[in-house]
């Protein structure tokens, strides 16, 4: 999957906003000001780091050589999934729809 179409699909996510992260070189998709996504490039690949439940990250770690930790991110719940891979692109919608829905709950748990 391309980094455009997946990006453009977390855009496309009710009160997604997009900011740059200098210091990672990121492009960060944030919702009310809760990371759910960050674009970045691993070892010259295009990468994304996703949250989820600590169960999912390590069940796809497990799986997916593709899937891996993420390096700035809480590792428990992160984990960066190279772009250039073999995960399909119904499973990156998926983890992207199932992040965003962790930083609905974060948000939900701060008011």
């Amino acid at each position: 999957m391309k980094v455009s179409e997946l990006l453009a699909y977390c855009m496309d996510k009710a009160g997604a906003e997009q900011s740059e992260h200098s210091d990672w070189k990121a492009t960060q998709i944030k919702r009310d000001g809760v990371l759910f996504a960050m674009f970045h490039e691993v070892d010259g690949h295009p990468a994304v780091s996703l949250k989820s439940s600590e169960a999912l990250a390590e069940l796809l770690r497990d799986a997916h050589q593709d899937v891996r930790p993420s390096a700035h991110l809480n590792k428990a719940h992160w984990n960066t999934v190279l772009l250039d891979g073999a995960l399909k692109d119904s499973q990156l919608y998926y983890l992207v729809d199932a992040s965003w829905q962790q930083a609905l709950g974060s948000h939900a748990t701060q008011h």
